[in-house]
C-alpha cells in the first residue's frame, strides 16, 4: 500500500488532481460553518440532536444544516433532480433514446441543473417553516425581505455545491457528488466519537464492544458485496480477414452483485425524508382528522417497524430499479453479437439478452437485500442498545466504502494507463 501512495505521489499530474479535489473539499467545509444570520445556532443544534430524521439529513450535509450555513441543503435538490429524471427515462421514451447518446445525456444533465433551482427553493423555504414551526425560538427575524434572502442565498449555496461536485468529477478522481457526502459525514464523526467518549459509562462496555464488533464485520460485508461479481464466460469467433486470424480467444463479461452502488439508498433516503417533512406542514392543522395523520406519519417516521419497514422495501426497490436503468442486456447482446463474441451454449441476440436480465436478477437480489438490511442496521442497534449508531451506521459505512473503493479504482485505472503509455 505504502508502494502504491508513493507512486501515486510521484506522478505529477496524478498529484495535482489529488490536492485539487482535496482543495474543493476544505472550501466545502468552510462553506459550511458560514451561517446565516437571524439564528440561535446552539438551539439549533440541540433541536437537530433530538430530532432524529433531521439529524439523518444533518448527517449528509456534514453539520451545514445544523449550523444553518449557505450550504444547509448541501446537494439534495440535484439528487432530487437526478431521482425525478431517472424516473422520467424509464416513463418517456424521448428521455430513453436521448440517455442513448452522448449529446443526449449531457442535454438532460443541463435539465437536471435547472430543475435543482425550484427544487432547492422549495426546500430551503420548507426548512425554514419546519424550523419556525417546531423550534421555538430558534429562527428569529426571517420574515419578508430577510426571508427572501435566506431563500436566495441557501439556493445559491445548492447550486455551488453542485458546480464544486462537477469540478471534481471532471479530474476522474472520484465522483464528485459523492465525494462531497463523503466528506459531509467523516467531519461529523470527531463529534459523533467525543460524544460517546463523554456519555460513555461503564454499564456501555459490552454494547460499545457489539457495535465496534458489527462495525468491522459491515465494513467487511460492504467490501466483500462491492466488489462480488460474477463472470459469464465468452467465446469469440475465429474470422479471417485478408491473410490475418482474428478472434477465436474466451474471455468473460464480469456481472457485478451490487452494480447500482449506494444510489439506492440515497433515493430510499430521499423518499423516507419526504412525508414526513410534509406532514410537519399539518401538525397543526385545525382539521382533527389532518392532524392525526399528520402526526402519526411524523412519529412513525422517526424509527421504529414502520420506518424500517418502508426503508427496506424502498432500497430493495430502487436497487431493481436502478440497475434497470443503468443495465442493458438487449445492448450488450447486440454488442456481442456484432463482435462475433457469444456465450456458449446461449444463442446470440434475444436469448442471450433474456439470459443476462435472468442471470443479472438472480445476483442481483442478494445484493438488494443487503442494501436493505444495512439500510435499517442502524435503527435495530440503536433498539437493541441505547447508543446511538449513527458515528457507524451501516449507511454512513456503506458511503465511506464505496466512495473509497470507486475512487482507489479511478486512482488505479490512471496509473494503469501511464504504465502503458511508456511501454
Amino acid at each position: 500500500m505504502l508502494e502504491k501512495l508513493s507512486q501515486i505521489w510521484r506522478v505529477k499530474e496524478i498529484r495535482n488532481k489529488i490536492l485539487y479535489v482535496l482543495f474543493i473539499l476544505l472550501i466545502f467545509r468552510l462553506a459550511a460553518h458560514i451561517p446565516i444570520p437571524g439564528v440561535d445556532i446552539e438551539g439549533l443544534k440541540s433541536f437537530f440532536e433530538s430530532n432524529q430524521l433531521l439529524g439523518l439529513a444533518n448527517l449528509f450535509s456534514g453539520g451545514a444544516m445544523s449550523n444553518f450555513s449557505v450550504v444547509m441543503l448541501g446537494i439534495a435538490p440535484y439528487i432530487t433532480s437526478s431521482i425525478i429524471f431517472q424516473l422520467l427515462t424509464v416513463i418517456v421514451p424521448r428521455l430513453a433514446e436521448l440517455q442513448k447518446e452522448e449529446s443526449g445525456r449531457q442535454k438532460i444533465n443541463q435539465w437536471q441543473r435547472m430543475l435543482t433551482v425550484p427544487l432547492a427553493i422549495v426546500q430551503s423555504y420548507a426548512t425554514i417553516h419546519i424550523l419556525k414551526q417546531q423550534g421555538q425560538g430558534i429562527i428569529t427575524g426571517l420574515d419578508g425581505f430577510n426571508l427572501v434572502v435566506a431563500i436566495v442565498t441557501i439556493t445559491a449555496g445548492s447550486l455551488f455545491l453542485m458546480w464544486l461536485g462537477e469540478l471534481i468529477s471532471e479530474k476522474k478522481i472520484g465522483n464528485g457528488i459523492s465525494l462531497l457526502i463523503f466528506a459531509g459525514i467523516i467531519a461529523r464523526f470527531p463529534q459523533q466519537i467525543s460524544q460517546t467518549i463523554v456519555t460513555f459509562t461503564a454499564a456501555n462496555v459490552i454494547n460499545l464492544m457489539v457495535l465496534v464488533f458489527i462495525g468491522l464485520v459491515t465494513i467487511a460485508g460492504v467490501v466483500y458485496i462491492t466488489q462480488g461479481q460474477r463472470n459469464i464466460p465468452v467465446s469469440y469467433a475465429r474470422r479471417i480477414r485478408g491473410n490475418k486470424m482474428y478472434g477465436g480467444v474466451n474471455t468473460h463479461l464480469p456481472l457485478r452483485v451490487n452494480q447500482a452502488g449506494v444510489i439506492p439508498i440515497i433515493f430510499a433516503l430521499s423518499f423516507v425524508l419526504i412525508p414526513p417533512l410534509i406532514a410537519q406542514f399539518f401538525v397543526e392543522s385545525g382539521n382533527y382528522w389532518v392532524a392525526t395523520i399528520a402526526e402519526w406519519v411524523v412519529i412513525n417516521f422517526k424509527g421504529g417497524l414502520v420506518y424500517g419497514v418502508l426503508y427496506f422495501t424502498f432500497v430493495v426497490a430502487f436497487t431493481y430499479f436502478y440497475t434497470t436503468v443503468v443495465f442493458h442486456p438487449d445492448q450488450i447482446a447486440d454488442n456481442l453479437q456484432k463482435q462475433g463474441g457469444f456465450i456458449p451454449g446461449i444463442r446470440p441476440g434475444r436469448n442471450t439478452a433474456e439470459f443476462l436480465n435472468y442471470v443479472s436478477n438472480r445476483i442481483i437480489l442478494g445484493g438488494a437485500l443487503f442494501l436493505g438490511v444495512i439500510a435499517v442496521l442502524p435503527t435495530i442497534l440503536q433498539s437493541a442498545t441505547n447508543i446511538s449508531t449513527l458515528t457507524i451506521g451501516g449507511t454512513s459505512l456503506l458511503i465511506i466504502v464505496s466512495v473509497v473503493i470507486q475512487t482507489v479504482k479511478q486512482i488505479e485505472s490512471q496509473l494503469v494507463m501511464r504504465d502503458y503509455e511508456g511501454f
